[in-house]
């Protein structure tokens, strides 16, 4: 079979949640959410520092954008190469190692003599920001209960706008204290980017591996089998359609999401507005809205639904998200924008491990996540060719963002709904 079994639901008493969650499951969530937090942190920092980048190393802006749209595009082979792991030795491990992958390419990336050192410090950045996405997910949604699934992929997901929002404060208030002499400012910025490596040594003394790995890998030895590389497993007859629309259908997510934030601060020195309150607005709005999804998805609405009513919501917030110039209604926009637009992503973690078998889970989740990242790496230059063509920001950034939208909501409906789905070793 090529997804996990649909179990009748559960009728529950009312009560608090999260006293259905064991330590164990804490200590998977906690371990995963800050490798994606710091992740985000490591990633989004650079956007920041984009200027003295240019400045040091006298290049254009489109050479400064080329390392995010590199980052993104080598997270496909942290994803592909991180997931295939997890699925083959346990999810823990890759989790580990892309941490402190991640984290010394960041650090090293404060060393860069030369734009093409920095160049392939962010393209190698990449790959550990992919695994940490593809072995995390899986180790944390398969320690929690099914019944609880969407609200562990809210907030799971929200730790990328987490990080995001850290890297914005300490640029804010960090930055001005180190900038001391020109090129020392970015560089320190980069060099704190080595700090989640201390992430590994809780998750070595206090995460447990996937117990539904561990039952798979005792089903497998009793039957003194193997299995096979997962990552030919995502291209056979039974699963190739599930990796075909989870990918295109991450691409239209990845498209929006870029669509909605790439330019964003641009946009707003364009209107002579200070960046700071309306990143925070949208990345506080993100956070609680990934959350918020997630456990929508949880309801009679399921992934589905609750994602197409984010994204829907999103796409009609746009008109006070990028043509206002009222400061209020921008603001507003930015919260609500954050909210539904981003926090549509709450779903992710969930559907994608929910799509994918067992054996296949980690690349599977990886892959599609990633190729929709790759995907959606190219949403900056297709706004910037549009105003190169003579249309307003403004304008290139809503028709990039409600086309995505559309069509995101017409490919999650392509999709099956997965809410309530249990986990099996057997699966294949």
């Amino acid at each position: 079979m090529c997804a996990a079994t649909v179990e009748p639901r559960e009728t529950r008493p009312a009560g608090a949640w999260y006293r259905d969650v064991t330590r164990d499951q804490w200590m998977a969530f906690v371990g995963s959410y800050f490798g994606w937090v710091l992740d985000g942190f490591d990633y989004t920092i650079l956007t920041f520092l984009l200027v003295d980048v240019q400045r040091s190393f006298a290049v254009n802006a489109t050479l400064a954008g080329l390392l995010g749209q590199i980052t993104l595009m080598f997270r496909l082979v942290g994803g592909i190469g991180a997931g295939t792991a997890a699925d083959r030795w346990g999810r823990k491990g890759p989790l580990m190692f892309s941490i402190l992958w991640y984290s010394m390419f960041a650090f090293l990336s404060g060393f860069s003599t030369s734009y093409g050192m920095l160049f392939t410090c962010r393209a190698l950045f990449g790959i550990g920001m992919g695994g940490v996405w593809a072995a995390g997910m899986p180790l944390t949604l398969e320690h929690w209960p099914p019944h609880l699934r969407g609200r562990a992929s809210g907030m799971m997901q929200s730790g990328y706008s987490l990080g995001f929002l850290l890297s914005a404060l300490v640029f804010e208030f960090g930055y001005p204290l180190v900038n001391r002499r020109p090129d020392l400012g970015w560089r320190a910025m980069l060099w704190i980017g080595v700090l989640p490596a201390l992430l590994v040594l809780f998750i070595m003394k206090r995460v447990k591996e996937s117990p539904v790995w561990l039952e798979r890998q005792r089903y497998l030895k009793s039957r003194r089998e193997s299995d096979p590389i997962s990552l030919g497993r995502l291209f056979s007859r039974a699963v190739l359609p599930t990796t075909l629309h989870t990918s295109i259908m991450m691409g239209a997510f990845l498209f929006m999401y870029h669509s909605i934030t790439y330019w964003y601060p641009t946009l707003l020195g364009r209107m002579h507005r200070q960046a700071l309150p309306f990143l925070l607005a949208f990345n506080v709005g993100a956070i609680a809205g990934a959350a918020a999804v997630g456990w929508f998805s949880e309801t009679m609405f399921g992934r589905r639904g609750a994602a197409s009513l984010a994204t829907l919501v999103g796409v009609l917030t746009v008109p006070i998200y990028v043509f206002t110039s009222n400061g209020v209604l921008l603001w507003i926009g930015a919260l609500v924008m954050g909210f539904f637009g981003a926090g549509n992503f709450g779903v992710v973690p969930a559907y994608l491990t929910e799509r994918f078998p067992t054996m296949a889970r980690g690349a599977g989740a990886g892959f599609a996540y990633h190729v929709g990242a790759g995907l959606g790496s190219f949403t900056p230059t297709i706004v910037g060719h549009l105003q190169d063509r003579g249309l307003p920001l403004a304008n290139a950034m809503a028709a990039c963002i409600a086309m995505s939208g559309v069509i995101l909501i017409l490919l999650i409906w392509l999709g099956p709904e997965t809410r309530g789905r249990q986990f099996r070793a057997m699966e294949v």
